[in-house]
């Protein structure tokens, strides 16, 4: 899978659920975990992080939303049960992002939002537990983004194999001096 992703917290109060969405970023190959202003010292989320995501992916730690920074490039996508938020099943996913959850008893500030490109949001009656939501989004992701056979069309059917990639002729670039040329 090409690009990359980031996920992260603002405001979080339990280390608990930090740790559970931490883990879960390492096991999907997260390129790096951060929080902004958690109610806790950070480090406590290794509590419930048995994979130590911490010693295997950066993780940042931001003061505020203000103090927060992302790679260049990278769009910030929130994930909040507002109204005019995209349904994740019809989002598509940018290569380069980090997703961003709400505390577990509220919801992204309005600083944040105003900060997110895309907000999306999960199809349920009622707000999930936020490791439980960002495991859902990074999922998505990794089935929307990821290289895998198509399903099959009746429940326990035959898989098709993987198709062979696919790849275009090559292309040669070169740049001179005088500005460049492709062919």
């Amino acid at each position: 899978m090409r690009g990359y992703f980031g996920i992260g917290v603002e405001t979080i109060s339990k280390p608990m659920n930090a740790g559970n969405l931490f883990r879960s970023a390492h096991a999907f190959g997260a390129s790096f975990v951060f929080a902004v202003d958690p109610q806790f010292s950070i480090r406590e989320a290794g509590l419930a992080d048995t994979s130590c995501a911490a010693n295997n992916v950066p993780l940042f730690e931001f003061d505020s939303v203000g103090d927060m920074e992302l790679p260049a490039g990278c769009e910030l996508v929130g994930v909040e049960l507002v109204e005019d938020a995209v349904s994740l099943p019809s989002f598509r996913h940018p290569r380069r992002c980090a997703y961003v959850l709400g505390p577990e008893r509220g919801n992204l500030s309005d600083a944040m939002l105003a900060r997110c490109r895309h907000v999306v949001k999960i199809p349920t009656k009622f707000c999930i537990n936020v490791g439980v939501a960002g495991a859902i989004v990074m999922y998505d992701r990794q089935l929307s983004l990821g290289r895998f056979a198509e399903r099959p069309v009746a429940a326990g059917g035959n898989m098709s194999p993987l198709p062979p990639p696919v790849h275009g002729r090559p292309v040669l670039r070169t740049v001179g001096r005088r500005g460049g040329s492709e062919t």
